[in-house]
Parts: structure tokens; sequence; C-alpha cells
């Protein structure tokens, strides 16, 4: 299986390392994708949109064989939204969405407008700026690693509207890897009608996976986040 793997705000296809010795060793072949303007530091960002982005992972789409059969996305955190829209874009081409710490973002929806922006970018914030649930496992040797690894997004990327417009997007199979919060508490969410969830609950085939830790297991228990795909996706 082609597993493409999207990583969040402020991280390089290098965050997934810790996570793809466990699907390749499976037999799986892994794309952990560094975005436009997320190529280092000091990379000119300011004009990289989210459709730059998402137009970056279809052409990973694309570049697959066919013949190989359809792809499997890995979206983490806002790479959760640009996973949606890529399906939207290519729905024949992808066999299962699986969101971690993440869910769909509806036509009109934006990945995070609250963070700071500073000439074209969103350096990571202060701790302080995140809930308690964000950082649960996230001790101060990982806190440390994630900063001198940080890369500032796109202020676009974060601010930009998602732009959706194919309804077999509903149709292709999804999988929460719920984190922060547990898959009881978002289907409950999801049925009291929040606004973040209702893209999520309009997807016809939803599972989900509980892995209990903060906002970046890929860090905090990047073993076991693994084998959650792994269980996901099944053997090679």
């Amino acid at each position: 299986m082609e597993i493409v793997l999207i990583p969040g705000l402020w991280l390089d296809g290098s965050s997934w390392e810790a996570v793809v010795p466990t699907l390749e060793q499976a037999g799986h072949r892994t794309h952990a994708l560094t975005l436009p303007g997320m190529e280092s530091k000091d990379a000119d960002r300011s004009e990289i949109t989210l459709r730059d982005h998402v137009d970056a992972v279809v052409e990973v789409i694309d570049s697959l064989d066919p013949a190989g059969g359809k792809v499997v996305l890995v979206g983490h955190s806002g790479g959760g939204a640009i996973a949606h829209a890529a399906v939207d874009a290519r729905p024949d081409r992808v066999a299962r969405v699986v969101y971690v710490d993440s869910w769909p973002s509806g036509d009109g929806g934006v990945i995070n407008a609250g963070f700071p922006a500073d000439n074209g970018e969103v350096p990571l914030p202060d701790w302080s700026l995140f809930d308690e649930e964000d950082l649960v496992d996230l001790d101060d040797e990982l806190r440390t690693a994630f900063r001198e690894r940080a890369i500032p997004s796109p202020v676009h990327v974060t601010r930009d509207p998602q732009r959706l417009s194919d309804r077999r997007r509903y149709d292709v199979p999804a999988t929460v890897i719920a984190c922060e919060f547990s898959s009881a508490m978002l289907r409950e969410w999801m049925e009291q009608g929040e606004s973040p969830l209702r893209e999520l609950a309009k997807l016809r085939a939803v599972d989900y996976i509980d892995l209990p830790t903060g906002h970046w297991p890929q860090f905090t228990r990047p073993e076991e986040l693994g084998r959650a795909i792994l269980a996901i996706v099944g053997p090679a």
C-alpha cells in the first residue's frame, strides 16, 4: 500500500520519522511529505496558499501508479484538512483517509486563524497558547526538540478557506485516531451538531481508534501511532 503522510502546522516530512519504520517493516511504501514553503526555516512562504499544499498532495497521488491500487492518506492536525481536500480532488484514487487527532474541514472552513502571524508566516506559538489536552505527554525534552525543529507555517495555509466541490468525498472511508479527545467525546459533539465536526458527520463510513495522548502522537507515542495506522491499513 502507498501511504501518504501529511504533517500538520510547523512540521515537515521528518516529523513522521519515528512512525515510518513500523509501516515500512510491514511492507508498505510511505511518502512523508514536506509541503511547499516548509523546506526550511529560511524559505519564503509568504505567498504559499492552502491550495498550494492541497495541490502538492494531489501531485503525489497522481505520481503513483494506479496499477498499484488506491492510496491511503494520513493527515495530522491541519494536515487532515489538506487530506480531505485532496480526497475531494481525487476521490477515485484514495482508499481511505486516516485523521490523526484531526477531522475533515468542510467547504469554507479554515485550519486555524487564531495563532499570531508575522511577515506572512505563523511561528510555533508559546506553549501557554495551547490547551492542556494538547500538551499531554509532551515533556520538556520533547518540547525542546519540537521547538528546535519547528518551521513557521504559511499564514495563508492557516487562514485560507477550504474549497470543496465533489460530494464523492463522503464515500471515501475514514478512520479518526482520537488522541487528546476520546472517540466517545467526538461522537457526542457530532450528535450535538458542533460546527467543527459537521463535515465528519457527513462521511458515510468512519471508524475510530483511541490513542490517548496529546496533540502530537508522532512525538509522544510514535510506535503506538504506527501500529494504529498499520491496524487500519492491514498487511502489505
